[in-house]
């Protein structure tokens, strides 16, 4: 019996890299399709695959996520490390692009001009998701005269008539902390968490204090101290305008949010995490379209707006 569970689990680790190797094998075979595809295309039409991208995709999303799949996917070092060049080397990128794919830029002047614009993009988000990243890895810190001054002010938006009456106090719980000290609140996405609740708290103040409000109704108050425990959020430093973007959109997801919690109208808090995928889903199918966006404007009345 012993010999035959052991063949058995042979044949199945057999079975597994067989079908690791055909996996591998159909990667490689469509890869080299898309070559001999993008090759003729080129002969066909006389233009590269980021001419074809250009001409032929209007300005937007779409645009944008076509050349910078068509630069990662490069055989081209140069065109591979162009997705994340410093800004003030885009320029000189571009102009190394065009002489590589032998394209004469004064026969082509709007090549250039669309480049530019799509790596402007390609590269400010991506140094803006690792600007972001960083700020959550930072962890509060009570001895920074900053960060304490932003938790404060947190306080001051959202109970603007009512005084705090100690920096350890029992108050913190009216606004969602779970204890007499926030600070242990910022774990997880670190000072992001604070960044983001005191920039919706002050550029949207009636809606910040409306969420707040509604929280404490029955229905969102019936959750223990320990349960409690179990939510976190974060943030710190001067503003970036890509980050107050961020910021901006971060607070209107806050505003929407508590818009679809109203409607979906669940029995308890215990129900958030459907809650919150379900609106997760939302978003991401209607991102999905590349000519939708999320309007960073978050005084509550314009969400998604057709481009």
């Amino acid at each position: 019996l012993k010999h035959k569970d052991s063949l058995f689990m042979v044949l199945i680790s057999f079975q597994n890299v067989f079908r690791m190797l055909i996996q591998v094998c159909l990667y490689f075979y469509c890869k080299f399709l898309w070559r001999c595809l993008k090759f003729v295309m080129r002969k066909l039409t006389g233009r590269c695959e980021l001419q074809r991208i250009c001409y032929n995709t209007k300005p937007g999303a779409s645009r944008t996520m076509k050349i910078e799949t068509s630069l990662r996917d490069s055989k081209s070092k140069l065109l591979q490390t162009s997705v994340s060049v410093h800004p003030d080397a885009i320029e000189k990128t571009i102009d190394d692009i065009m002489e590589l794919k032998k394209i004469n830029p004064d026969i082509n002047p709007q090549l250039g001009i669309s480049l530019q614009a799509c790596l402007l993009q390609i590269v400010g988000y991506r140094n803006l998701i690792a600007d972001v990243e960083k700020l959550r890895r930072e962890p509060y810190d009570s001895d920074n005269p900053q960060h304490e001054e932003m938790l404060l002010k947190l306080w001051k938006f959202l109970k603007p008539n009512t005084p705090l009456e100690s920096r350890i106090s029992k108050q913190w719980c009216e606004i969602g902390f779970q204890g007499d000290d926030p600070k242990t609140d910022f774990r997880g996405m670190g000072l992001l968490g604070l960044y983001n609740l005191q920039y919706f708290a002050e550029r949207d103040a009636a809606a910040a204090q409306q969420v707040l409000s509604d929280s404490l109704h029955p229905k969102c108050s019936k959750f223990s101290k320990a349960d409690w425990e179990k939510k976190r959020m974060d943030k710190s430093e001067p503003e970036p305008e890509a980050l107050i973007t961020v910021l901006s959109l971060t607070g209107y997801l806050m505003h929407e949010f508590h818009k679809f919690w109203i409607e979906e109208d669940p029995m308890d808090i215990m129900e958030f995490n459907r809650v919150r995928e379900k609106f997760r889903k939302r978003i991401i199918k209607q991102l999905q379209n590349p000519d939708m966006a999320l309007c960073p404007h978050f005084a509550a009345s314009e969400g998604l707006i057709n481009m």
